[in-house]
């Protein structure tokens, strides 16, 4: 069958990839064309646009790129038509994925959506419009069956993704010699993937760096990002060159550095819950443009910002948003974590985190189904 896949973030590319993967050992007989990233057109792919190309974050960053936005999407639909894909899947990315499920789903075509959007933090009467254009859904946090169940629609839990991949994963040997890192222990950075908030994000981070001289802090470069570009927001951090000596730079190797982290400032998304299943101690840092935040926080009903805390329902590890997402908050949280009693504490919340969201095998559960469910309707 043909398989038209459309991920908009780094995460949908590495998900993406693994269901891409996973469908071929369903349908030997897959073909796929693809909107995502490196990690999908390696699985065979025909990429047409890089998700580097469709990141814009917070509401006013939408507003301003909006004829780009509207541009992206009428390439799309037309690219669509032209490959007749059998199956639309489309993974997360929910203001770009809706529009094109609506109108997909008035070409007649059939339309999975993996990997739900998070609906249930904001906006829900969007379940209705989900209802009408999504054939089938499969959602990889235990809740949103749930949540979807109170307004009659059916959907399919498959567990999260993340578990298989860190999972399988062991860093390569001399990791630390290969990169040029140092023997103090390592202080993980993990700024996001857009250059929005790693502009906003980095340097706050970076300010802590002189009250920690015994550790060495590594910056988790994006796969989306140039090297070039860490480097500018790094000169711009007011470090002495001895602080700055102790700043060191990975690209796309986040799993490596966290295999190696004895702590880590994390911006709020995946990367939480990546953190989180590599059982390093974590901060969250998140802080968006004024606007942004002002209109987000009228529309959002949840507590927290991180996966971590959602998926426990309870304060696991401590997030610091906007106003609180300083320097000296930073360094008071930073400094706790690196104690002993904290750290154990940390470690059974977590091993407890990894049993509400699954054993593994997601991706492989949900190509089993987007195969049998297509088959069936054929």
């Amino acid at each position: 069958m043909k398989y038209y896949v459309i991920a908009g973030e780094a995460s949908g590319d590495l998900h993406g990839s693994n269901l891409m993967k996973a469908l071929k050992t369903e349908d030997t007989a897959a073909d796929f064309r693809i909107w995502g990233g490196d990690l999908m057109e390696a699985q065979g792919g025909q990429l047409v646009k890089h998700y580097r190309d469709l990141a814009f974050m917070g509401f006013w960053e939408v507003l301003k790129n909006i004829r780009t936005i509207l541009g992206n999407i009428k390439l799309c639909k037309q690219d669509i038509l032209t490959y007749a894909p059998d199956v639309l899947i489309l993974i997360d990315y929910p203001g770009f994925n809706l529009r094109i499920a609506k109108w997909a789903k008035a070409q007649g075509m059939k339309v999975y959506y993996y990997i739900s959007p998070q609906i249930w933090a904001w906006h829900s009467s969007r379940v209705h419009g989900i209802k009408a254009s999504v054939d089938r859904m499969f959602v990889i946090l235990p809740f949103e069956q749930d949540f979807y169940a109170r307004y009659d629609y059916k959907v399919d839990f498959v567990g999260h993704p993340l578990m298989d991949v860190v999972q399988d994963y062991q860093a390569p040997e001399g990791f630390k010699a290969s990169q040029q890192l140092s023997d103090k222990p390592i202080i993980a950075l993990l700024p996001g993937s857009r250059k929005q908030e790693i502009e906003r994000l980095l340097n706050v981070m970076l300010s802590v760096v002189p009250d920690f001289p015994d550790y060495q802090f590594v910056i988790a470069g994006a796969p989306s990002q140039e090297r070039g570009f860490y480097q500018q927001v790094i000169q711009q951090a007011p470090l002495s060159a001895e602080a700055g000596q102790r700043v060191r730079f990975v690209d796309n190797q986040t799993y490596a550095l966290l295999q190696h982290a004895e702590a880590a400032l994390v911006t709020s998304g995946t990367a939480t819950l990546e953190t989180a299943l590599f059982e390093v101690p974590q901060v969250v840092c998140y802080k968006g443009s004024p606007l942004s935040y002002y209109i987000a926080r009228q529309v959002v009903n949840v507590d927290y910002i991180s996966l971590v805390n959602l998926i426990a329902d309870r304060e696991i590890i401590t997030e610091l948003i906007q106003a609180e997402c300083r320097p000296e908050r930073i360094r008071e949280e930073l400094s706790v974590l690196l104690q002993g009693s904290r750290r154990q504490q940390l470690q059974e919340d977590y091993q407890k985190l990894k049993t509400i969201i699954g054993r593994g095998g997601a991706s492989q559960k949900a190509a089993r189904l987007m195969v049998q469910y297509a088959r069936a309707t054929d």
